[in-house]
């Protein structure tokens, strides 16, 4: 459980990443692509299999894998609305990741 002092500074934090414009380009897209329901459904299948592919596939098959994804999905991505939202959200992701390395590091949190 965290105390006064941890919560506030986590709040504190958790504003900062907030005020990012990383993150407020996720968050405009992700309202973006929200606005046509089908699309986003789309995108949340595209991010699934992704997924999917990534972390069920041997090292030796998930070249092979991604590449035939990726031409599964090669006109889909061309929509600038789908590019937008995924681009905007890897985005994101990398900064996440990289908080989490920093804060890792820091801490010699092995």
């Amino acid at each position: 459980m965290l105390d006064n002092h941890m919560e506030a500074a986590a709040g504190k934090f958790v504003k900062a990443i907030k005020d990012t414009d990383t993150y407020k380009g996720y968050c405009y897209q992700l309202e973006k692509i929200k606005k046509s329901p089908s699309l986003f459904e789309q995108v949340n299948e595209f991010r699934q299999r992704n997924y999917e592919i990534q972390n069920t596939s041997q090292v030796n098959e998930l070249f092979d894998k991604m590449d035939a994804f990726e031409k599964e999905y090669e006109k889909f991505r061309e929509n600038p609305i789908v590019d937008d939202f995924l681009k905007a959200e890897l985005a994101f992701c990398r900064l996440m990741q990289e908080i989490n390395m920093i804060i890792t590091e820091e801490l010699d949190f092995e």
